[in-house]
């Protein structure tokens, strides 16, 4: 089991929902923080109510703002990518702007995160990659135009690390959570079977962190339906949904 007692995580997307459970998770793990997102206010406030954390604003959307913010994060022992945008949309109702921001802030702004950590961490030789992702990830869903292509990218993208890296002391973690309840998930119109609270979420990604297994899914058994969706014909899939 991995010790988090010490360690200091970099939390990207640290402002609301799960990111800020997160912290909260983590702070009481006796982990130290650095905490980013675009708005420092709200870091602010989050980091005044726990014991060792650092406010660095960031807008993953822009290569100046993340280098600078990388810069600015100094040492850390780990990272946590959860920025996350949403927005349901169906292709007969397409929205390009969300659909390019949501591709933008879920996939390309962790692009642009690793390409300042991964080298940093390669010159160490250490390192803890955590990739948040989602069960809508691992097959085309309806209305999710934007949001499971962006996210199945970011969980395709902790394999070609994992890859990569494991003849390094790097390690790579891809977590993969069903329904959150957060200002993201109210938009959805629909039925949210298993819908968790975003503290409970954040426990959840702890209990993963701390193990060693590459890709954790939750809440069972709602998971199960996507992990071993995988490999149902694609009509019958899309049929059950």
């Amino acid at each position: 089991m991995r010790d988090l007692a010490g360690k200091r995580y970099w939390i990207i997307g640290a402002s609301e929902g799960l990111g800020r459970a997160l912290a909260k998770a983590l702070d009481a793990e006796a982990a130290s923080l650095v905490l980013s997102a675009r708005s420092e206010r709200r870091l602010a406030d989050i980091a005044s109510d726990l014991h060792d954390a650092k406010v660095v604003p960031l807008d993953v959307t822009d290569p100046k703002s993340v280098s600078d913010a990388a810069q600015s994060a100094g040492d850390f022992d780990g990272i946590i990518y959860c920025a996350g945008a949403y927005e349901p949309m169906k292709a007969t109702e397409w929205n390009a702007d969300a659909a390019a921001l949501m591709a933008e802030v879920n996939f390309l702004g962790g692009l642009r995160v690793l390409g300042q950590v991964v080298p940093r961490f390669l010159e160490k030789n250490a390192g803890h990659i955590v990739l948040i992702g989602s069960l809508s990830g691992f097959r085309g869903l309806p209305g999710a135009i934007g949001y499971g292509a962006s996210k199945a990218a970011l969980m395709h993208l902790a394999e070609n690390l994992r890859i990569d890296l494991r003849e390094t002391s790097i390690e790579v973690q891809r977590i993969n959570p069903g329904f959150i309840r957060t200002r993201l998930s109210v938009k959805n119109d629909f039925s949210m079977p298993q819908i968790m609270e975003p503290d409970a979420a954040a426990a959840r990604v702890v209990k993963a962190m701390k193990g060693r297994r590459f890709s954790t899914s939750f809440p069972a058994p709602f998971s199960w339906l996507f992990t071993l969706g995988q490999h149902l014909p694609i009509g019958l899939f899309h049929r059950i949904f």
